[in-house]
């Protein structure tokens, strides 16, 4: 009978040593397995997430390009509505014209030009406005606005003027002269505007009297254009006649310049009996704009 005899061959110490080393191996895999693991997950979590944005997204496109198209077709629509509204009226205005030249002669011309109600003739203009309490608390910013309409109505005149209703200039080194027009000058004005409040009295007669005395010239179409929201003077009749020694008429009872006014309702309120000194202040634009040329505007909002 043969007997085999398996047994371990060298030092069991280092055996020992060396089957632990590699289950220390082994375990510290398995730790770094499972971290890959976990991170792998996170990874396909947020990739997930990342999917589901960009599929939002795309949704997004695709709504925003439908919106885009609708939008673009409806400003072919009406481009091309434009063009034909554009055309009839030129045919509507043709046809006008050759029944106004039937009816009036082909000599016929209007007598004046008007931009909403207001003769827009004039190669100057000078403000004057009533830079009161009352006006930079309640009406300012739409002075600022209503200031800019009447710029629009004149594209380019050949100079301009701001004084309050004192007769103050706004630009003092200017006061004795034009200032020309151009868009940075209007841009200047109404950003001065916005801090400008020289004292008032609430009566715009200084101002229009010292804009007669320091701008009129015979070959010059001037307009003035007060704006303003009450009157403390004592007496109409007497301001009504000091500008009309002033501002007397010429051979075709015209004026020296066009006096408009634009009443800004800071002391008349809905429920409220109207201030006397703001129905004085319409009651005397209302002469002066009709004796001078002008005309009369009363707002009924300040928004």
């Amino acid at each position: 009978m043969l007997l085999l005899i398996i047994a371990k061959i060298g030092d069991p110490s280092a055996t020992s040593e060396l089957e632990s080393n590699l289950i220390e191996s082994i375990e510290q895999k398995q730790k770094a397995l499972f971290n890959v693991r976990g991170e792998a997950r996170e990874l396909d979590k947020r990739l997930k997430s990342r999917q589901e944005q960009l599929s939002e997204l795309n949704q997004r496109i695709a709504r925003l390009k439908e919106q885009l198209a609708s939008v673009s077709k409806q400003a072919a629509e009406l481009a091309q509505s434009q063009s034909e509204e554009k055309q009839n009226l030129q045919l509507v205005l043709q046809v006008l014209t050759e029944e106004m030249e039937r009816l009036l002669g082909p000599n016929f011309t209007q007598s004046n030009d008007l931009v909403g109600g207001i003769p827009a003739d004039s190669d100057y203009i000078i403000f004057v406005i009533d830079t009161s309490g009352s006006m930079q608390s309640a009406a300012w910013k739409k002075v600022q606005k209503e200031m800019l309409n009447i710029l629009d109505v004149y594209p380019e005149v050949k100079g301009l003027q701001i004084m309050n209703d004192m007769g103050q200039f706004m630009f003092t080194q200017s006061d004795k002269e034009w200032i020309p027009d151009s868009p940075q000058m209007r841009e200047l004005i109404i950003d001065k505007l916005s801090s400008w409040a020289p004292f008032s009295n609430s009566s715009p007669v200084e101002g229009i009297e010292n804009a007669i005395k320091t701008f009129y010239k015979p070959d010059r179409k001037i307009s003035i254009y007060t704006l303003g929201d009450d009157f403390q003077g004592r007496s109409i009749n007497k301001v009504v006649r000091v500008i009309d020694s002033l501002n007397i008429a010429n051979r075709n009872d015209e004026r020296l310049v066009r006096i408009h006014a634009i009443g800004f309702p800071v002391h008349l309120r809905p429920g409220v009996s109207p201030n006397r000194s703001a129905i004085r202040f319409a009651a005397l634009m209302r002469e002066l704009s009709y004796s001078n040329g002008g005309t009369f505007i009363g707002l009924n909002s300040l928004e």
